[in-house]
C-alpha cells in the first residue's frame, strides 16, 4: 500500500513567534513550517512587549494571528496602565484571542493574588470584546476552573493540557477546548494520550508551544512549528484516525475557536 506524503493541512494555535529563540531564523522556520503543511500561526504573547510583537509580526505575515497578553509569570507587571494598553492592543484587527493568562503555582514567580487578579482583568478584557481567552495552568486547575466558572468569555482554550481524563472531561462539559502539544509525543505520555484518545474530536486544537516543549525525537532542542505534524501523527494513532484526519479536524476547530473565518473576510 502506497503511502500519500502530500503535507497535511495544519494550523500551528499557539506557538511564540516573537520568542528571541528565533531572532536569528525566523523567516527560514516560518517557511519550513509552511512546507511542512502549517497554513497559519497564532503567535502568543506573554507581556505587554510581546503583545506589541506579535501584532507587528501579525502585521508583517498574512499567516500569522496574535494573541495580547500578560503571562502568570509576569501578573506582578500587570498594572492598571498595563492593562488599559492591552485593552488598546485587544482591538487590533488581528488579534484574535486573549493571552495567555491564568495561573502558575509549580514556578510561583508572581504572587498568587497578583496572578488571580491579572487572570481575571484579562478574562474581563476577553469577554467584553468577544475574543477567546488562552489558558495556562500549572498545578491550579482547581483555581483555574473555579475562576472561569465565574469569569470565562464564551470561548475557553485550555493550553498545553496536562490535567488528566477527568479534569478534560470537566472542560469539554463546559465547552472549552482542549490543547494538545509536543508532550504527547514522549515516551512516557500515557496520560496525555489517554486524553488525546478521549477529547471529542470537535474540541481538540493542535499547537507546539514553540520554542518550548519539543516533540520526540527533538528532544532537548529548540522546538518550531515544522514539527506541528509529529504532534498530529501521534493525536492520530491515539485516536485510531488517519493523520490527515485529525489535521483536518483540528484545523477546522482552531479556525472555529480563533475566528479565522470571520478574520480572513475582512482581509
Amino acid at each position: 500500500m502506497s503511502v500519500s506524503r502530500e503535507p497535511l493541512d495544519l494550523i500551528d494555535s499557539h506557538v511564540h513567534l516573537d520568542d528571541e529563540a528565533f531572532a536569528a531564523d525566523r523567516d527560514a522556520m516560518m517557511a519550513r513550517a509552511r512546507a511542512a503543511g502549517v497554513r497559519a500561526f497564532v503567535s502568543i504573547a506573554t507581556s505587554l512587549e510581546g503583545s506589541r510583537r506579535v501584532i507587528a509580526l501579525a502585521e508583517a505575515h498574512a499567516d500569522v494571528y496574535a494573541s495580547i497578553g500578560v503571562h502568570p509569570h509576569e501578573a506582578a507587571s500587570a498594572a492598571p496602565a498595563t492593562l488599559a494598553e492591552l485593552a488598546t492592543l485587544a482591538r487590533h484587527p488581528k488579534v484574535v484571542a486573549v493571552g495567555e493568562t491564568g495561573l502558575d503555582y509549580y514556578r510561583n514567580f508572581g504572587p498568587r493574588e497578583a496572578q488571580e487578579d491579572a487572570f481575571r482583568a484579562q478574562l474581563r478584557l476577553a469577554r467584553d470584546l468577544e475574543l477567546p481567552v488562552i489558558v495556562h495552568s500549572r498545578d491550579a486547575y482547581e483555581d483555574v476552573l473555579r475562576i472561569l466558572a465565574a469569569d470565562a468569555p464564551g470561548r475557553v482554550i485550555m493550553h498545553c493540557f496536562s490535567g488528566s481524563v477527568e479534569m478534560a472531561q470537566q472542560c469539554v462539559d463546559r465547552g472549552y477546548y482542549i490543547g494538545l502539544g509536543g508532550p504527547v509525543t514522549y515516551r512516557n505520555a500515557r496520560r496525555m494520550l489517554d486524553v488525546a484518545a478521549a477529547v471529542p474530536p470537535d474540541r481538540m486544537l493542535l499547537e507546539t508551544d514553540a520554542p518550548y516543549l519539543p516533540p520526540e525525537p527533538h528532544r532537548g532542542k529548540r522546538n518550531e512549528s515544522t514539527y506541528l505534524p509529529l504532534i498530529a501523527a501521534a493525536v492520530a494513532r491515539a485516536r485510531g484516525v488517519a493523520a490527515g484526519t485529525a489535521a483536518e479536524i483540528t484545523t477546522l476547530n482552531t479556525i472555529e475557536a480563533f475566528g479565522l473565518r470571520r478574520i480572513a473576510a475582512r482581509e
